[in-house]
């Protein structure tokens, strides 16, 4: 469930957007705002909703917007224009006056979807698209007259887009945005703190897409330098961002087992020779009775190859466990690998 967002974050949500958009940006101000995002999820919520909504709101244009905004805040602080009392809410409902409107039929119009751990979903679009979402993901959705766009909040899907020239498809994650206008990819993104320092990939299955930072300012996370037009086959990859930070990040570019990478599609997980770690690590999103390696010296270098079931991490244990002379201890809600005495 999305947060519910009040009428006075709103406002400060669309106050900063404008600021953002207009001459007076700075480093600074985009820390500040990161700030602002950390208080609450309800505060995340409002600027990502705005954020999504600002390029599409009809006859609204940025500079129109910042500059009608801004001259009713004149005499108010710039640091932060809703502290000062009358002025600063003047200044955040004009703004939401401009955009806010049509921002807010737009936000109800929009479409968050998610899956628990281990479920599966698939989100048939009006557009006749198919976004279908692995475990543990949360999307939303935004159709709008000359865009459609699909933030990727956290999680892993798969799209397969309709033809549309007349308006692109947009998938927003982070700071990077994938954009496609007939094809099939999937995007994969870690919000969190996981074992691997892996934010972002992106899988082309069909098609062709391009890979690139964000249009517009949004929340922190990596983004390539430059835009990439990536070819059928190929995976992208972007490593973590600093927290708080959107920082540019060097992509890495290789071709990996297609069948193997969506797997997860026929509730399966294929592992080609990768760590004890990687393997564990993977197998736990997909199951609340985690799979935890004890005393880990000396098997941090342990192999894993095979075909698992999703959400069978006792299978998965007991193979493991067999493979490479483990035991295995079931406690506290937990799978324990421990070596053998």
């Amino acid at each position: 469930m999305r947060p519910a967002v009040p009428p006075d974050i709103a406002a400060e949500a669309a106050v900063w957007v404008a600021r953002l958009h207009g001459p007076g940006r700075s480093k600074q101000m985009e820390r500040e705002c990161l700030a602002w995002q950390a208080r609450s999820a309800a505060h995340r919520e409002a600027f990502e909703r705005c954020t999504e909504t600002w390029q599409d709101v009809p006859r609204v244009t940025l500079a129109s917007a910042y500059e009608t905004a801004s001259g009713q805040a004149a005499s108010g602080s710039a640091r932060n224009p809703w502290r000062n009392g009358s002025l600063g809410w003047a200044f955040a409902f004009t703004v939401m006056a401009v955009v806010g409107v049509v921002a807010l039929q737009q936000w109800r119009e929009a479409g968050t979807y998610g899956t628990g751990v281990g479920e599966q979903q698939l989100v048939v679009l009006d557009d006749g698209s198919r976004v279908s979402l692995n475990t543990d993901t949360r999307v939303r959705v935004a159709l709008g007259p000359d865009r459609r766009t699909v933030s990727v909040l956290t999680g892993e899907a798969l799209f397969e887009v309709a033809k549309d020239a007349r308006r692109p498809f947009v998938v927003r994650v982070g700071g990077s945005e994938v954009e496609a206008l007939g094809t099939v990819f999937a995007v994969r993104f870690s919000a969190d703190g996981s074992s691997n320092d892996e934010a972002l990939a992106v899988t082309l299955i069909e098609g062709s897409v391009s890979v690139g930072p964000a249009s517009t300012w949004s929340t922190a996370g990596p983004a390539p330098a430059r835009r990439i037009v990536m070819l059928p086959g190929e995976r992208l990859r972007l490593a973590k961002a600093a927290a708080g930070t959107s920082t540019e990040a060097s992509p890495r570019v290789d071709r990996p087992n297609v069948q193997q990478a969506v797997a997860w599609k026929r509730n399966e997980v294929v592992f080609d020779d990768v760590s004890v770690e990687e393997a564990i690590a993977e197998m736990n999103r997909y199951s609340r009775t985690p799979v935890v390696l004890l005393d880990p010296s000396g098997l941090t270098d342990l192999r894993v190859s095979g075909l698992f079931r999703t959400g069978d991490n006792a299978g998965f244990a007991r193979a493991v466990a067999a493979l490479h002379g483990l035991k295995v201890h079931e406690r506290a809600g937990r799978l324990e690998l421990a070596k053998a005495h």
